[in-house]
C-alpha cells in the first residue's frame, strides 16, 4: 500500500510547481481549461497488482488546485489503474499527444474530503466548459462525488 501524504494538499512543496521539468513538458502537463480531449489522454506505466508485471493503461489526467491529478470520472466504479497504483505508486506517466515524454511519477491516493471537493468541483467545471464539443460533459458535480482520485508528483530522473 501507499505511505500516506503528511505534507497537506495545498502545501506548494509537495507538488513544486513542476519547475524541474523542461519547459516543453511543463506546458503540456499545465493543461489549461481550453484544452481539448484528446491533449489530456495519456498512458501510464504500472506494476499489476497481482502479477507483478508492467501494464500500460491508457486514462485522462487533470491539472487542478496547481497540481496534476489521474482521475476515474463520473461513476466511480473500481477500476484496474487505481488499484494497481495503489499496490505500486511508483510509475511511468507518458505524454503522448503533442508533446512525447516518459515521466516517472509517484501516486497518492486522495482521501482528504476539502482536497476532493475542490479538485472535483475544478475538473467538473472545466469539463463543462464550451470549448470542445467532444468533451465528456458532466452536468453534475454530485455524478463525481465517488471518482477514484490519485494526486500525482513527478520525479526528478535519477
Amino acid at each position: 500500500m501507499s505511505t500516506p501524504d503528511t505534507t497537506g494538499w495545498n502545501d506548494s512543496a509537495r507538488d513544486s510547481s513542476l519547475s524541474h521539468l523542461p519547459d516543453h513538458i511543463r506546458r503540456a502537463i499545465e493543461i489549461t481549461p481550453a484544452a481539448g480531449t484528446s491533449e489530456r489522454i495519456i498512458d501510464i506505466t504500472t506494476l499489476g497488482r497481482r502479477t507483478g508485471r508492467a501494464r500500460r493503461i491508457e486514462i485522462f489526467f487533470y491539472r487542478a488546485a496547481g497540481a496534476t491529478y489521474l482521475c476515474s470520472g463520473a461513476g466511480g466504479a473500481a477500476t484496474d489503474w487505481h488499484a494497481n497504483l495503489l499496490a505500486h505508486p511508483d510509475f511511468t506517466f507518458h505524454l503522448k499527444n503533442g508533446i512525447r515524454a516518459d515521466l516517472p511519477a509517484r501516486a497518492t491516493p486522495v482521501t482528504d474530503r476539502a482536497e476532493r471537493q475542490a479538485v472535483l468541483a475544478e475538473i467538473v467545471a472545466d469539463l463543462n466548459q464550451p470549448h470542445d464539443p467532444g468533451t465528456i460533459r458532466p452536468t453534475r458535480l454530485e455524478d463525481w462525488a465517488d471518482s477514484r482520485l490519485m494526486r500525482i508528483s513527478f520525479r526528478h530522473r535519477p
